[in-house]
C-alpha cells in the first residue's frame, strides 16, 4: 500500500524539491542546454511532475503518460536538446524527489518503512516509464527529420 502521507509530503513541498532540482542542474556542466535556461523555465519543467505525483502514481494514466512524454521527447528534439541531457534532467527530478522523501520521512513502524519502500519502487518505475516514452518520442522525431532530409 502506497502511503498517501508520503505523496502529500512530496506534493506539499514541491517548491522545495524543485529548488533542489534547479540547484543540481546548475551544478552539472554536462547539461549545457538546460544550464542556459532561466530558473523559471527549469522550475516549470520539474514542478508539474512533482506537484501531481499522486495523480500520476494513482494508476490508469498510462496512455496520458505515453502521449505526454512522447510529445515531450519530440519537443526536446526540436529544441536541439541532446537526448542524454533530457534523460539526465528526468533522473535529477527523480533523485531529488526521492531524496527529499527519505530525508523528511521518519519511519516509526514496519508499515511506515514498507510505505517508504513502496513509494521508492513506484517512483523509480514511474520515472523509468517517463524516460522510455521520452526517448521514443525523441527517436521518432529524429527519424522523421532524417527521412525528410533524404
Amino acid at each position: 500500500m502506497l502511503s498517501g502521507r508520503l505523496i502529500n509530503l512530496i506534493e506539499n513541498h514541491q517548491e522545495q524539491i524543485t529548488a533542489s532540482v534547479i540547484r543540481e542542474m546548475r551544478r552539472h556542466r554536462d547539461l549545457a542546454h538546460y544550464y542556459k535556461l532561466p530558473d523559471a523555465e527549469l522550475r516549470e519543467r520539474a514542478q508539474w511532475i512533482v506537484e501531481q505525483l499522486g495523480y500520476w502514481l494513482s494508476g490508469g494514466h498510462d496512455t496520458e503518460i505515453q502521449l505526454r512524454y512522447e510529445l515531450l521527447g519530440k519537443k526536446r528534439f526540436e529544441e536541439d536538446i541532446p537526448l542524454h541531457e533530457a534523460v539526465r534532467a528526468l533522473a535529477i527530478i527523480k533523485d531529488k524527489t526521492l531524496a527529499f522523501a527519505r530525508e523528511q520521512w521518519m519511519a516509526k513502524t514496519a508499515m511506515d518503512l514498507y510505505a517508504e519502500e513502496e513509494l521508492d519502487r513506484r517512483v523509480v518505475r514511474f520515472f523509468d516509464t517517463l524516460t522510455v516514452h521520452l526517448v521514443k518520442g525523441y527517436e521518432n522525431a529524429w527519424r522523421v527529420e532524417e527521412h525528410a532530409l533524404i
